[in-house]
């Protein structure tokens, strides 16, 4: 569920663009991260990196110098855009003012990124990539079969309706230089080349071409829109939450690294026919029936600051396993208490048996199930984390009643405590424009090298 609109205010000229821009600087933020060996968390070795933020949020202008914009709002500039190609060549990505514009800010080994940042303008949101080590054309690819992933959240502050993630998608480390012909100047170190499993559509640059064409603004949206063309790539979200719920959920899709689609091939939820499984397959322990696990107060507090470990286990991949580590202790994570489904781990069966107890059609076997979602972690995916509030469904996927057709007391419909009318962009927005994600202390390595399991993995 994290192919969003995200998005800025009107007053902020936001978009895509492919040409560099010399009006600001890029300074990435420097982030550091760990390699593990051995076990036990013991043998973990710093490595010196940085975000970079999606070029969604960057001013786009005429001309490396210019200050005309060649997207404002939600719309084009016909006259400077009149199609993808002439767009890509007349228009500029700029640098990013990270804390000032955009409430990023970096400290050692924590990533702090707010929801709402008023300075000249009004932000809305971000998401950012890890670079590569000393590195500005490339960004960090992770091969996470048989690997365990272990990072520091703090979701206190995030209410119902916001979503701090933590995932990878299979997006090109070149940012999609290569498939551009030289169109895409621009390239990582500006944030160009993002897909993910929902094929979005609202990305305005794929692979050096605007995608102007059949551009519809958003109806609840200022600044946000779709194109034609979307953008897709198998995707495994390993942390999507806020302080009432959440969920971790892998997407494969059927064709591996980052296509452009149009029409039916873009997917749609519980459609067989597209290239991705939107849906996937996620664990969330509200969801899976223990409504006490996660949440303030809970086994896993989130009025705290949580260590969470997850596990891709086998190769190829077939099971994901999660833990969380809080005050010294090793929680692991809730067994499902649904009829018919069994077990605290995503795997096939366990897939096939939730879809059945729930209704829901099963596009995550369809897609290549586990061993799909092995073969792109296998050929290594960028990590991706963000804020984000959700235009097109309140966010209600993760923490409410969803979908809103359907009875709350029907199995699978509740994902968390939050109310079936939470969660609107405008209120979340007015009501709590301070709330912030910190993800710190990010640790990589096999499997039992980036924590101590105390006898539970």
């Amino acid at each position: 569920m994290s192919g969003f609109l995200l998005t800025l205010a009107s007053l902020l000229p936001v978009a895509l663009g492919q040409l560099v821009g010399t009006n600001m600087a890029e300074t990435h933020p420097a982030l550091t991260w760990s390699k593990c060996t051995g076990t036990g968390g013991t043998a973990c070795t710093s490595t010196s990196a940085a975000v970079v933020i999606d070029s969604n949020w960057r001013w786009l202008h005429q001309g490396a110098t210019g200050t005309t914009n060649c997207y404002t709002g939600n719309t084009w500039d016909t006259s400077i855009c009149p199609d993808g190609k002439t767009c890509a060549a007349n228009c500029a990505l700029d640098g990013a003012d990270y804390s000032g514009t955009y409430g990023i800010t970096t400290s050692g080994n924590a990533l702090t990124l707010k929801f709402v940042t008023t300075s000249q303008q009004k932000n809305i949101g971000s998401r950012v990539y890890l670079m590569a080590p000393g590195s500005t054309s490339a960004y960090q690819t992770f091969n996470f079969v048989n690997q365990e992933f272990t990072f520091d959240v703090d979701v206190s502050g995030l209410p119902c309706g916001l979503n701090g993630a933590l995932y990878f998608v299979q997006m090109d480390a070149d940012g999609g230089v290569a498939k551009s012909n030289g169109a895409n100047k621009a390239g990582p170190k500006y944030g160009t080349g993002y897909c993910d499993a929902q094929c979005p559509r609202d990305i305005k640059f794929i692979n050096g071409v605007a995608n102007s064409a059949g551009w519809t603004p958003s109806p609840n949206d200022t600044n946000a829109g779709t194109g034609t063309m979307g953008t897709c790539c198998p995707e495994m979200d390993v942390w999507e939450a806020n302080s009432m719920a959440t969920a971790f959920t892998p997407h494969p899709c059927s064709t591996l690294g980052q296509s452009t689609c149009t029409g039916t091939a873009c997917s749609a939820p519980n459609v067989t026919s597209g290239t991705c499984d939107q849906a996937g397959c996620d664990f969330n322990s509200y969801r899976m029936g223990v409504t006490n696990f996660f949440g303030k107060g809970m086994t896993v507090d989130t009025t705290q600051k949580i260590t969470v470990v997850t596990q891709f286990v086998g190769n190829p991949i077939n099971t994901i396993k999660r833990f969380y580590v809080q005050n010294g202790k090793v929680i692991a994570n809730s067994n499902s208490t649904v009829p018919g489904v069994t077990g605290n781990s995503v795997s096939d069966s366990f897939c096939a048996a939730q879809k059945t107890a729930f209704g829901d059609t099963n596009t995550f076997s369809t897609k290549g199930g586990m061993a799909t979602m092995s073969k792109a972690a296998s050929a290594g995916m960028v990590l991706v984390m963000s804020i984000w509030d959700d235009h097109a469904a309140n966010m209600l996927w993760l923490d409410a009643p969803y979908p809103p057709t359907k009875s709350a007391s029907s199995p699978g419909v509740t994902r968390g405590a939050c109310s079936p009318s939470s969660g609107a962009p405008t209120d979340v927005e007015n009501n709590s424009p301070n709330s912030q994600v910190i993800f710190s202390n990010i640790k990589f390595g096999p499997i039992g090298s980036t924590f101590a399991c105390g006898g539970l993995c």
